[in-house]
């Protein structure tokens, strides 16, 4: 079996090294938190002390870290990633970055005769745990086909999308579809209950009508209709991911209005701090800013 290098063992990073170790890899793991590295070696992972320690044993590289800023600090210099990992090996960014970041660090990479793909996913912490995760995948195809089995331990449907950074570019796409819909779902259910209707009515009727999503699918009942929002996708992580769209869209000379609007509600959820709870807390935010003035 080859040798898996992880880094990033956040709530996304943490579950799939662990379905890397349960498919008996040799997994070496590296984080900033020691003790995210301790709960990984009780699994059967061993812990590095630098990312240049785990990419000199690596075969294959994982990475799924915050933003494009770190993943960048993590790859370049002396002593990152690129300079430190074999000849041969290929590095696999899960993370959800800018295509231009992924494009900056293929070229350095294929300099020194690694492969490096962009292979960001979508399915949250509980598609993590599961292994079901979907996997947009974009670089070289041979060293897309090499790591097929790698994918697998941790996607269920994996995609092979093209050219280096299409994968971000895909991610990108999919991220600004969820929270412009989550945008528009909290409005809609806070107009809903404004005039009277319940939000279990609403679900019940939506479900089986053209409003429906998946917004609305995977958050009325696990979030918003318990009014429990902890866990789930971060506000703070989907209000990076529509300023990754909008970076993008300016690069490409394209308005994104509804874009624009949606990040500015996720920005006001920012600043009424609700950034580490699921983005369907901003059926909450509207809650208080409106429902609870009008009573």
């Amino acid at each position: 079996m080859k040798t898996i290098g992880f880094i990033g063992l956040g709530a996304m990073g943490n579950p799939m090294a662990k379905n890397f170790v349960k498919n008996g890899y040799n997994v070496l793991v590296y984080d900033v938190s020691e003790n995210a590295v301790e709960a990984l070696t009780k699994e059967g992972a061993k812990g590095c002390d630098t990312v240049a320690e785990l990419a000199e044993s690596s075969e294959v590289i994982f990475a799924s870290l915050p933003n494009g800023k770190i993943v960048e600090s993590i790859m370049t210099g002396e002593a990152g990633v690129i300079a430190s990992a074999k000849k041969g090996s290929c590095i696999v960014d899960l993370s959800s970055v800018a295509p231009e970041t992924s494009v900056r660090m293929y070229e350095l990479a294929k300099k020194k005769e690694i492969a490096y793909l962009d292979a960001p996913v979508s399915g949250g912490v509980a598609g993590a745990g599961a292994g079901t995760l979907t996997i947009m995948v974009g670089g070289d195809r041979e060293a897309f086909e090499k790591i097929s089995t790698e994918l697998h331990c941790i996607g269920k449907n994996v995609f092979y999308i093209g050219k280096t950074g299409n994968g971000d570019a895909m991610k990108i796409v999919n991220n600004l579809m969820l929270g412009c819909n989550m945008a528009a779902l909290a409005e809609a259910l806070t107009l809903g209950e404004k005039c009277g209707l319940d939000l279990e009515t609403m679900n019940r009727i939506v479900s089986i009508s053209s409003g429906r999503s998946y917004a609305q699918e995977a958050k009325m009942e696990k979030f918003i209709m318990p009014g429990s929002f902890e866990g789930g996708f971060a506000v703070a992580l989907q209000h990076k991911d529509l300023a990754l769209a909008l970076e993008t869209a300016k690069k490409e000379k394209m308005p994104l209005p509804m874009t624009a609007a949606a990040s500015q509600v996720y920005g006001l959820a920012e600043a009424m701090e609700y950034g580490r709870q699921d983005i369907s807390v901003v059926t909450k935010m509207w809650e208080d800013l409106i429902l609870a003035k009008s009573e």
